[in-house]
């Protein structure tokens, strides 16, 4: 494991050596767990050296809490509904600078530390990039000693488990609590009221002024569960907050005493539902209830405690509250809060609309995730009304005096008002929670140079000219740390070894490696690290899906989210291309290629579990016929998460990063790839732009239309499915392919709505249109693959060039130009 510094002395374990580490193992197992150390197992123990990690980190968390409070520094909180932490062992073990002792102390007592860690489930507390990128952005925060804390929810069960059943993506419960967390602390003296329902009681307060009060509500508790987060090499740990709904009563006596025992029992299931599963599915109003509860509960308790911490220096006075507090919203989600700040303010506080409303705008800076305006929520008038009467009075309100604004500016034009408002008057009166964060917040920013161009231009451009200055950019970035220091030791160990550990921490600083592109014996050492993570993943392939993969061969990669939008569709028909081609003509095909892909789709998207269903129906056929042999393997490996990322990308060739020009917001998944040594192949999309700008083109594979070419052409049709079949036999020969149920046991109907999607000449992802210039670009790679040396100089750039796309990069333009610290 590369990089093992060695911790600063803990009062709670003494000198952090391998031998007070054992010792305090043994304690746990026997103070905490009731286990014999002499005849514990690897989960008893995983739990113990979890304990003692935890134990350390809180030592090191209360100093920093104490600096904070110290200094009187401003607080930041960014809220989040997802946060994908993966696995806490490795990398709190890591950070702290107590991996080697840690390795010798577990082999004192007769385990190792790999198959330790293995005991570790995957926190279920995210799905995707979302959660991820947060993640990466509290390591940043951490490492960077930046007073702020992580804000979400404690899933009990996460999204879900993804298991293939006859290639077809089956959902179970994620119970990744079962054996419960040792990295939580439950804070039972954090317990916060959220109130739901009830009705608004208005009155005129002493000053004449309008008051009103929520009252008759039902009401929820939140309790505080805190997961603690270290920095690297630094001591300075921080905190994940995450809530978990409890009852406002553990049983409800009225019912329990009626002898309706069954009632009792339900009206508390009810009340802790709100905590179960992320994202209830939406499509049914009981989803849709459940999961505006969720977004409302994490917030209402946020601020409930924002508001305790805040009190603590300040009393009554909140004329310093935009300066000691900023709220961060990472997407949409959390924008209820805007209403629930004021609300504060105004019922409890007792502050003036106008007062409190500048508070609200110099507090709340919201980040933009999506260009799909299907994305972008908005919740019935009568749900959030019914739900929230009091948010839905002041979301008017807000509304009212907003549009005014907007009449005074543009006198008379009434489509700039209906454009603009919060609420939309089209589909049966809608709550458009962007238009809220927007209006709102004192920052708007997107998550790459062209998705923030797009939201300026297209998505927001009236908002962009009503509030010109609030809109801003902030690419995206990840932790280097988990993504090459963690996942990737051997090239980890190799990179200290050429240019030192000062990456670690700046990024930038693997420009170093540019120089060692011509150095014969570093490129040798490059290839090898790479072929024993290839390996690593073949073993893995052959063990989760039972299919034997050459590690020779090249591994072309697609895991993310499953969605029209990001073409794994397209990949899939590169498969068939290349199936076709090597039964023809095997020779046709100079590179064997390990076709991996995963990723979860949403239970209620029919069309991407069908998606999920023809990877996994091509992979069959393409696997077991005897003509193809090592030429070709596709692999679809279930239930994609962290741990699984942290196998893949360190061993991947190539990075498939392929959405539709103009629809992926940013991408991290495409940063994660190239940081460990794979070449892109990919669309001028998200980041993928600024990656190529940094790499270079000749280090880039990049195809396909523009995200302007691609409005051109949904508007002109110049280029349908059907013009470019009647012209390209090859792509005919694709489609064809899937109308004729050769990926399907003869079944002409199965894949019938993917033909029917492909040869749409509005298909908004614009597949067979781009299919032309994505085999040649495929064509190309092949060749290239081919040439070792060129191969490797292009992956020890790509490397090299990765500095900007730190998270640390990130964060420090947060903190400076939304947070107003200074870093």
């Amino acid at each position: 494991m590369a990089t093992r510094k060695k911790a600063k002395k803990t009062s709670i374990i003494g000198v952090p050596n391998a031998k007070n580490i054992e010792k305090s193992i043994k304690q746990h197992l026997l103070s905490l767990l009731g286990r014999d150390p002499e005849r514990a197992g690897p989960r008893d123990v995983y739990n113990a050296i979890s304990y003692t990690m935890r134990d350390v980190l809180m030592e090191k968390w209360i100093n920093t809490q104490q600096e904070y409070y110290d200094k009187h520094q401003k607080r930041v909180y960014y809220l989040s509904l997802e946060f994908l932490v993966g696995r806490s062992l490795g990398n709190s073990l890591i950070n702290l600078g107590l991996y080697d002792e840690v390795d010798k102390a577990l082999h004192n007592i007769g385990f190792e530390l790999e198959e330790i860690r293995e005991q570790e489930e995957d926190a279920a507390l995210g799905n995707g990039g979302l959660g991820r990128l947060a993640s990466c952005f509290l390591d940043s925060i951490a490492t960077m000693k930046i007073p702020a804390y992580g804000y979400g929810i404690r899933y009990e069960y996460g999204l879900f488990l993804q298991r293939l059943i006859d290639g077809e993506q089956v959902e179970s419960p994620d119970s990744w609590m079962r054996y419960g967390c040792p990295w939580e602390f439950q804070r039972t003296n954090f317990f916060y009221p959220v109130h739901f329902n009830g009705r608004i009681h208005s009155y005129v307060d002493n000053d004449g002024r309008y008051r009103s009060k929520w009252v008759e509500t039902d009401d929820v508790m939140a309790m505080a569960c805190d997961m603690l987060i270290p920095g690297y090499d630094n001591d300075h740990v921080i905190n994940m907050r995450l809530w978990t709904a409890k009852a406002s009563r553990e049983l409800d006596l009225n019912f329990f005493n009626k002898g309706d025992y069954i009632g009792a029992v339900q009206s508390k299931v009810k009340s802790e539902t709100i905590s179960k599963v992320l994202y209830p599915s939406d499509t049914e109003v009981r989803g849709q209830e459940l999961r505006l509860k969720q977004q409302y509960f994490f917030v209402a308790a946020t601020f409930q405690d924002i508001m305790r911490r805040y009190k603590k220096k300040h009393d009554d006075s909140f004329n310093e509250f935009p300066n000691k507090i900023a709220v961060q919203l990472n997407d949409t989600h959390p924008s209820i809060a805007v209403p629930e700040l004021m609300r504060l303010l105004l019922d409890d506080e007792g502050l003036s609309w106008e007062k409190a409303w500048h508070i609200t705008i110099n507090t709340v800076a919201y980040t933009n995730h999506t260009l799909m305006p299907e994305a972008l929520e908005t919740w019935p008038v009568e749900l959030l009304g019914r739900l929230l009467p009091r948010h839905m009075e002041i979301i008017f309100e807000i509304n009212h005096r907003f549009l005014q604004q907007v009449a005074d500016t543009y006198p008379g034009d009434a489509n700039k008002l209906r454009e603009l408002s919060i609420i939309d008057e089209n589909n049966g009166k809608r709550v458009r929670m962007a238009h809220l964060a927007i209006v709102g917040s004192h920052s708007v920013n997107g998550v790459a140079e062209l998705h923030t161009h797009l939201l300026k231009t297209r998505i927001f451009k009236t908002f962009h000219e009503f509030y010109p200055g609030k809109f801003n950019n902030k690419t995206n970035g990840i932790t280097p740390r988990r993504w090459l220091l963690k996942c990737n030791p051997d090239l980890s160990d190799l990179i200290n070894d050429a240019i030192g550990e000062k990456w670690i921490t700046n990024l930038e600083e693997l420009r170093g490696l540019e120089k060692f592109v011509d150095d014969t014996a570093f490129c040798q050492k490059w290839q090898a690290a790479k072929l024993a993570n290839k390996h690593r993943l073949a073993e893995y392939v052959a063990g989760c899906c039972g299919t034997v993969v050459d590690h020779h061969g090249l591994f072309d990669v697609q895991v993310k989210r499953i969605h029209e939008y990001k073409r794994q569709l397209l990949n899939c028909l590169h498969v068939i291309h290349l199936y076709q081609r090597i039964i023809e003509n095997p020779d046709s095909v100079p590179v064997g290629r390990v076709k991996i892909f995963a990723g979860k789709a949403a239970p209620s998207y029919f069309q991407a579990k069908l998606i999920i269903k023809l990877i996994c129906s091509v992979g069959d056929v393409v696997n077991h016929d005897p003509r193809v042999g090592d030429k070709l393997k596709v692999v679809f490996i279930p239930n994609y998460n962290v741990s699984k990322a942290e196998i893949i990308m360190p061993a991947a060739d190539l990075s498939e990063q392929i959405s539709t020009a103009g629809t992926e917001a940013s991408g991290t998944g495409n940063m994660k790839f190239s940081l460990n040594g794979a070449l892109t192949v990919g669309t001028l999309d998200g980041a993928n732009i600024e990656m190529l700008e940094e790499i270079g083109e000749d280090n880039f594979y990049i195809f396909g239309m523009t995200a302007e070419e691609v409005e051109f052409e949904k508007r002109q049709l110049s280029r349908t499915p059907q013009k470019i079949c009647a012209t390209n036999p090859v792509v005919a020969a694709i489609i064809d392919s899937l109308r004729s149920g050769t990926f399907s046991d003869g079944d002409r109907n199965l894949f019938q709505p993917i033909v029917d999607s492909l040869m749409n000449p509005h298909d908004q992802y614009l597949l067979v249109a781009d299919l032309e210039s994505y085999l040649a670009c495929q064509d190309i790679i092949d060749q290239e693959f081919l040439d070792t040396d060129l191969w490797t100089r292009k992956t020890i750039l790509n490397v090299a060039r990765m500095g900007k796309f730190s998270s640390d990069r990130t964060i420090g333009q947060y903190a400076r130009e939304i947070w107003g610290l200074e870093v």
